[in-house]
């Protein structure tokens, strides 16, 4: 299987450390986002959205991150079988795409992306807007984990979600140290064996 991606980001990120938590081997084919890629006719062929990750398995082209990690995922013990706990991880996934994600790329689009692209200086109105919300999520995060040691209980795919994103929060200059329960649970995540080596490897050059 062929998995094109581009290392920083990540939604990329946790394709790579679900398929390493699983030990599936994938074949990784950079696309260079910064010099327009993901634009190309070739891209566009295998996503028209023009967007990464994008898994290739055979004749089967597979993009959206979640999908494709639900894909890797099926019939594993990161995907619970029992209703409720199925649920607990479609919330947090469903939470991490439609809240998590757009208040770290906020900050990360004025931090980085404008950097990498050449489009000007951050834009302080904005960075601070994105951090407010980065620390009400992560204060929600919080208390949700009283009691327990993962997001939906026993460690699942919305684990490997959340954190993948979290991973990209130093290079945002936030952190979670004021949040003690997300401060432990990430420590966790990335000490795992599959998350230190998809994100070595996913440092961009």
């Amino acid at each position: 299987m062929k998995l094109y991606e581009f290392p920083f980001s990540s939604n990329c990120r946790k394709v790579r450390a679900v398929a390493e938590e699983l030990g599936i081997s994938l074949e990784y084919v950079r696309v260079d986002l910064p010099s327009g890629g993901s634009r190309t006719p070739a891209f566009l062929s295998r996503n028209p959205n023009g967007r990464v990750p994008v898994l290739v398995d055979g004749d089967f082209v597979l993009w959206e991150s979640t999908a494709i990690i639900r894909y890797l995922a099926s019939d594993s013990h990161l995907l619970p079988t029992d209703r409720r706990a199925g649920a607990e991880v479609d919330r947090w996934i469903s939470w991490q795409l439609a809240h998590l994600a757009p208040a770290l790329s906020k900050v990360g689009f004025e931090k980085i992306v404008k950097r990498l692209t050449g489009r000007g200086e951050p834009d302080p109105a904005a960075v601070a807007d994105g951090s407010a919300q980065f620390e009400s999520l992560t204060a929600i995060l919080d208390a949700a984990l009283a009691g327990r040691e993962y997001v939906a209980g026993p460690l699942t795919l919305a684990d490997f979600a959340l954190a993948a994103h979290y991973s990209l929060a130093p290079a945002c200059g936030l952190d979670v140290k004021a949040h003690r329960r997300v401060d432990s649970w990430l420590a966790r995540m990335l000490a795992r064996d599959s998350m230190r080596r998809a994100l070595a490897e996913a440092e961009p050059s």
